[in-house]
């Protein structure tokens, strides 16, 4: 896994925590679900990263 994509995917999930949590903090459920959103994208990046590193060390 290149570490730019590393650090993009866990960009995404630091970034969903953190809007989750201002949305939990203002009762704004939009806000709580654009940050499980940014969660699940960086959580698909980081699986999608570890599929191509599986290809290319066989």
């Amino acid at each position: 896994m290149g570490t730019d994509d590393k650090i993009d995917a866990k960009a995404d999930q630091l970034k969903g925590k953190v809007k989750e949590g201002v949305g939990d903090a203002t009762d704004d459920r939009s806000l709580q679900g654009e940050g499980q959103a940014d969660q699940t994208k960086g959580h698909l990046k980081e699986a999608a990263e570890k599929v191509k590193d599986a290809f290319k060390k066989d």
